[in-house]
């Protein structure tokens, strides 16, 4: 053995000893060619961390930098010329048949490797007639209306679900769609006299995916198939529900599908305490400020139906979207990029308002909020919500009415965007465009600077407690900070004070505190 050692220099050695088979291309090639089946099969590749660097296999170069004179040595033992490190072939004298051979691969012989699909119309927002019903259920009855008619949208439309596809209002539109198979598969619980109101017939034809319980995979395909466009030129347009908690599970995928610019519609339903009876587990808190936070993802929180027909129809074509990323001067939104969307919905119906076709109330729902009730011009307080909880607030103003004629009350469907809007036209301020305004600055700009804004929301109170800083108003909000309360959703309402009593007694001790305030000041 040492003979055989000796026989060999120290760089000699070293290149034999670490060039394990994890770094051997033809072993690999070799490995991946001999499988000639289907069934899964993994691969362990041997290797060196940092293999044929300076750094190699050191426990400390997961983030280490090579100095000047390693990164020289390295450069000389690739064999890159001075100047030529960003070169395709700096290493080849005669790159030619190289050139030729590339060329001719299939990877590369199409041409571009991102294609470009047609966009779909939209047919306008479908809206439903019925007076009491929650969102959840009306995003089923949309897609339902929309999987009877004979069009390119509802051809394209791919829904799937981690094992919640009954209990999140998609079993509608499979049962009219069908699921997807590469196969035709009959419908066991039929074929056996299984009584069920589901329909599960699978064939190629289908346009849903059924996946068990992993939300990790569920955006992990929302990104595969918010990709097809660009990737093969064929347009899809994936939706994909899960309760609204379990976002959470499927984070690193969400926010590389994002990252990725893929283009799909995740519904988190439901969401909130609407299922306060189970207990915390089924309860979600942060995921508005995930909503918020999250990049490439356009956040929505509707509480009545023809809100949420106007955002869907939006985010159809939104979704289709690829301009060059100039901000609207309206709203200082980056729409026309496009994106991805995001629906937090609930299951608690709700009484529903007339009739609504005002163009200022379907714009301001797509911009991210109006005025439901719009403030007098001596406002001292003025009620903010976001979804489900709305019944409660505008129940709080009509009891405050007859001490505060002049309360407004703001609808927020998208504090993501009514941020987003905000924080770009403080940007383009500072880069000298005085008349930069987002959507938000404009609806609170006309309220008296001695008012006070009181927001609530069925999610963490700071999704919405920022309000107060787009023209300094003194702001108290209301939500939910902790989970584990089990109840009624009323029960869990009053437990955190954000049900009609207590949003009143709020604004009471408003006038209290400044009563004292003055006593105080002025004895």
């Amino acid at each position: 053995m040492a003979a055989l050692i000796e026989r060999r220099s120290d760089a000699e050695l070293a290149d034999l000893m670490n060039n394990l088979g994890g770094h051997c291309l033809t072993a690999l090639t070799d490995a991946f060619d001999s499988i000639d089946h289907d069934r899964p099969t993994v691969f362990l590749a041997y290797t060196i961390k940092g293999w044929g660097t300076p750094l190699a296999g050191h426990k400390d170069n997961h983030a280490g930098l090579m100095t000047t004179s390693q990164m020289a040595d390295f450069q000389a033992a690739m064999q890159v010329a001075p100047g030529a490190e960003w070169d395709p072939f700096s290493t080849m004298v005669d790159s030619a048949d190289a050139k030729a051979f590339l060329a001719r691969v299939p990877f590369f012989e199409p041409g571009p490797r991102r294609f470009k699909a047609e966009r779909i119309a939209t047919a306008g927002p479908v809206l439903l007639e019925d007076r009491v019903l929650s969102t959840q259920a009306g995003f089923g009855k949309i897609l339902d209306a929309l999987a009877k008619t004979d069009t390119a949208l509802a051809a394209r439309i791919v829904t799937t679900a981690p094992d919640v596809t009954v209990s999140t209002n998609l079993g509608p539109w499979v049962n009219r769609r069908g699921l997807f198979a590469r196969d035709a598969r009959a419908d066991t619980f039929r074929d056996e006299r299984v009584p069920s109101a589901q329909k599960w017939h699978f064939s190629p034809e289908g346009q849903h995916i059924e996946l068990g319980i992993a939300e990790m995979n569920l955006f992990l395909l929302l990104a595969a198939a918010g990709l097809s466009h660009s990737l093969f030129g064929e347009r899809l347009l994936p939706i994909g529900t899960v309760y609204d908690p379990f976002i959470c599970r499927g984070l690193d995928a969400l926010n590389y599908a994002c990252y990725q610019d893929a283009r799909f519609m995740i519904v988190g339903t439901p969401s909130g305490i609407t299922l306060a009876p189970e207990g915390g587990a089924h309860q979600s808190i942060a995921t508005p400020l995930i909503g918020i936070s999250q990049d490439g993802l356009a956040s929505f929180e509707p509480a009545f139906l023809d809100e949420l027909a106007i955002i869907m129809d939006w985010s159809f074509d939104y979704m289709q979207r690829d301009g060059d990323g100039q901000p609207d001067e309206r709203t200082w939104l980056r729409d026309e990029t496009g994106g991805s969307v995001y629906l937090r919905l609930t299951t608690r119906p709700l009484e529903q308002p007339a009739p609504r076709s005002d163009p200022h109330f379907r714009q301001g729902v797509i911009d991210g909020g109006y005025w439901l009730k719009p403030p007098g011009p001596n406002a001292d307080v003025v009620l903010v919500y976001q979804g489900s909880i709305a019944p409660e607030v505008i129940a709080a103003a009509g009891l405050l009415g007859e001490s505060r004629r002049d309360i407004g009350v703001l609808a927020v469907t998208s504090a993501d965007r009514l941020n987003a809007g905000w924080t770009a036209a403080q940007r383009a301020r500072r880069r000298g465009v005085s008349r930069a305004s987002g959507h938000v600055e404009t609806l609170l700009a006309d309220l008296p600077p001695h008012c006070t804004l009181v927001t609530v929301t069925d999610g963490h109170p700071a999704g919405l407690a920022w309000l107060g800083a787009v023209h300094g108003h003194r702001t108290i909000p209301l939500g939910v900070e902790h989970f584990g309360q089990t109840g009624t959703v009323q029960d869990l309402y009053r437990h955190y004070g954000i049900d009609k009593a207590g949003i009143v007694r709020t604004i009471s001790g408003l006038t209290m505190g400044a009563a004292v305030s003055e006593l105080l000041l002025f004895p």
